[in-house]
């Protein structure tokens, strides 16, 4: 119980801030730089941002050091971070689910994905520094 609350935490955490982050790169950054080199400024700041908020959330649900709790916290996030990345690109970008995905093998869909499975993982690699 306490690794879910904790992962539902860090991701509304995480999700409140990488929306932030989202709307300048989408606003001022895509139009300057291109997607690729947007997201790949994006990313570090929100994995810095993720690395802190995976490390209250572990504090104060006191989430035990076992591997598959915090495994289990950054994959309760994961999927609803995955949930809501999928909810903003239908009502806010118009796309279809099957256009949701399809985001996710351009180049900047890429590495956005492999910054949100680095951001599932950040609990189970605080783990290890603990």
């Amino acid at each position: 119980m306490k690794a879910a609350s904790a992962g539902a935490s860090y991701f509304a955490t995480t999700f409140v801030v990488g929306f932030l982050f989202g709307t300048i790169r989408t606003l001022f950054l895509v139009p300057r730089v291109g997607d690729v080199a947007a997201v790949s400024i994006e990313a570090p700041l929100i994995l810095g941002v993720s690395w802190v908020a995976a490390g209250i959330c572990l504090r104060l649900f006191s989430v035990p050091k076992h591997l598959i709790s915090r495994l289990s916290m950054g994959g309760i996030a994961f999927i609803l971070l995955m949930l809501a990345e999928a909810g903003v690109s239908i009502e806010l970008f118009g796309r279809s689910l099957s256009g949701f995905a399809k985001s996710l093998t351009t180049d900047a869909g890429m590495i956005g994905l492999a910054s949100q499975i680095a951001f599932a993982l950040i609990p189970a690699l605080q783990n290890e520094r603990s």
